[in-house]
């Protein structure tokens, strides 16, 4: 199995799967450019422009006009305006597993300020799991996967010293926002050391970078 990180950070986020299997569009189309001829489907997350691109994929639907594209309800409406064909959009249930002859995904509740998703995938013999920002994965179950892609966006220690001196200095914080929104490497990694097997492989994604 391959798999390509073409972005995970609050600048954008991109992954693709063997080649065929686009997780979130939220860079720009130049990013894609030896990727998008080769795509079966693009699974898409949530609103938030660093995951949903809405340039990038009008652009993508215009080059490939018969790529498919899914999601979940909240994001009907805006794949529509993006000018993405009606035909071409598959609105997915949380839990639900949907079977693309190559592959099967089924979508997995996540938990952010917007309504959000992760994703299961199974290709081939692979298992794969996808979840991004999401304050918790608690109630969430993958033992054995191959892959865990799993946001591990701060430090809970060094969080907290990072919210103490900019209140200290009256500066808007980040980190106030990343603690009810996102994951954090401890959750990150105790969700891991629960599933993960002997040849499991995972990537901690989305990882907050403190700008100097």
């Amino acid at each position: 199995m391959n798999y390509k990180i073409l972005s995970s950070c609050s600048k954008g986020n991109a992954v693709i799967i063997e080649n065929t299997i686009l997780i979130d569009c939220g860079v720009t189309f130049k990013k894609l450019n030896n990727y998008y001829k080769k795509l079966k489907l693009v699974l898409l997350t949530h609103i938030h422009k660093d995951h949903f691109n809405k340039v990038t994929i009008k652009k993508l639907s215009e080059e490939r006009p018969t790529l498919r594209f899914a999601c979940c309800e909240w994001l009907l409406k805006p794949l529509l305006e993006c000018g993405v064909s009606r035909k071409n959009i598959d609105v997915l249930e949380i839990g639900t597993k949907y079977d693309y002859k190559l592959f099967k995904v089924v979508p997995i509740k996540l938990y952010h300020d917007v309504p959000q998703c992760g994703y299961r995938i199974f290709l081939d013999n692979y298992k794969i799991i996808y979840m991004t920002d999401t304050k918790t994965v608690e109630g969430i179950s993958a033992k054995d996967y191959d892959l865990y892609l799993i946001e591990a966006n701060y430090d809970e220690d060094e969080i907290e010293e990072r919210i103490r001196k900019k209140q200290e200095e009256n500066m808007y914080t980040y980190e106030f926002r990343a603690k009810n929104t996102h994951l954090s490497k401890q959750q990150a990694s105790e969700f891991l050391l629960e599933n993960m097997g002997d040849n499991s492989k995972y990537e901690f994604m989305h990882q907050h970078i403190e700008r100097g």
